[in-house]
């Protein structure tokens, strides 16, 4: 998200005459007077998405950087804004950007005894498959199916973390999936992303048709249960605000609410 500081005792005229310069193709500067006052970065996401972000003191900066970048770049353009500011929002908003979504970064312990996992089960016709144990291609299938699910409901691109993107056909790391295996296919996934102490979260699915049955609690027992292990004691996990069932999921094992951010958009 921006890191933006508005000065409330500077003068009103402060960065007016800036001088907004593009020094290579993703960042800017404004210099006023031979100082660098203010900064902006435009960053590309693994799904292509480009996420703007500025950093000044002057909200007169502010505005003259974002005019700046919307005019270099193509559309769309995002930026992430926490939801508690109001003036960023509406910055942006003047800029020209309309909030598309919420989101939510929940934080959950990863003992079992913390979160109450120590007793899930998968259904008895269902077999839970821990992180690096799945196979290819039925790893990519079941991810594929599940893009196509959530593109046909509210589109691919309204998940808080994408997975990167892909040239078709190309392998997935199985050790940073574990899946829900019944009969012959995978019907459901977690991905993680582990570091040497914490770890994210970035998909949790299950195929249409069977939910609702503990299979998404189960793959996370089994995730988290193995980071634990390993000596991960919190992972995180962003949960876009209309997706009541994933909410739920979280804070019925004990994750707590850390942070909200609007997501912006300009030219979807």
């Amino acid at each position: 998200m921006d890191s933006v500081h508005f000065s409330a005792g500077a003068p009103p005229t402060a960065g007016t005459h800036a001088v907004i310069t593009r020094f290579d193709d993703l960042r800017w500067r404004a210099v006023e007077d031979g100082v660098v006052i203010g900064h902006g970065e435009a960053s590309r996401r693994p799904d292509g998405r480009v996420f703007l972000s500025i950093d000044t003191w002057h909200g007169a900066v502010f505005d003259r950087l974002a005019t700046a970048m919307l005019a270099d770049l193509p559309s769309p353009l995002y930026t992430m804004v926490d939801a508690a500011d109001h003036d960023l929002t509406a910055r942006w908003e003047q800029a020209g950007l309309t909030v598309r979504r919420g989101e939510r970064e929940y934080l959950v312990a990863t003992d079992p005894l913390v979160t109450g996992l120590d007793t899930a089960q998968a259904p008895s016709d269902v077999t839970i498959l821990g992180l690096g144990a799945a196979r290819e291609p039925a790893l990519r299938e079941v991810y594929e199916a599940v893009r196509a699910e959530v593109d046909a409901r509210v589109g691919w691109d309204s998940m808080p973390v994408e997975v990167p993107a892909r040239p078709d056909g190309a392998p997935m790391d199985p050790s940073r999936y574990a899946v829900a295996e019944a009969g012959d296919r995978y019907v459901g996934l977690v991905r993680v992303v582990a570091r040497r102490r914490h770890a994210r979260i970035g998909l949790v699915a299950v195929r249409e048709g069977l939910r609702r049955r503990g299979i998404a609690r189960a793959m996370l027992a089994e995730v988290l249960g193995a980071l634990h292990r390993r000596g991960v004691e919190a992972a995180s996990a962003e949960v876009d605000e209309r997706n009541s069932a994933a909410a739920a999921l979280f804070e019925g094992i004990g994750a707590q609410r850390v942070s909200s951010a609007v997501e912006m958009v300009r030219g979807v």
